[in-house]
């Protein structure tokens, strides 16, 4: 005898369900949190010209914080795209297309994010 509760043990046929949920709410905080940093430190730079930002970012601490901001910002972008196209589009080659553009765009914009953070940091 089966019942609808060993269905919902079993988190589905992608086994992925609560692991999903559990990142994607994990970016949202570490995203917050990150968010109230930069807008603090934004706030702190009013006015200041390139060098200064420039000599702020090269900092490392602010350099790392700088860097997980857009990681984990990109990261939850993904994971609630994905989530949209899961639910949204019902064609499967569609579906397939959708999830491969989406991983190759986040990973690119997050990758020239990266890029583009170092080359201030580091004064290039």
């Amino acid at each position: 005898m089966r019942t609808a509760i060993r269905n919902v043990r079993g988190l589905g046929s992608a086994h992925e369900g609560v692991g999903h949920w559990k990142m994607q709410r994990l970016t949202a905080i570490g995203g917050v949190l990150l968010a109230i940093w930069f807008v603090l430190s934004a706030l702190s730079l009013a006015g200041a010209g390139y060098a200064e930002v420039r000599a702020w970012l090269g900092l490392p601490v602010n350099t790392t914080l700088m860097l997980l901001l857009v990681l984990s910002m990109w990261w939850h972008a993904k994971l609630g795209l994905q989530v949209v196209i899961e639910d949204y589009v019902h064609n499967e080659a569609a579906k397939v297309a959708s999830m491969v553009a989406l991983v190759l765009l986040t990973c690119l914009f997050a990758g020239l994010s990266v890029v583009s953070i170092l080359k201030v940091a580091l004064g290039s």
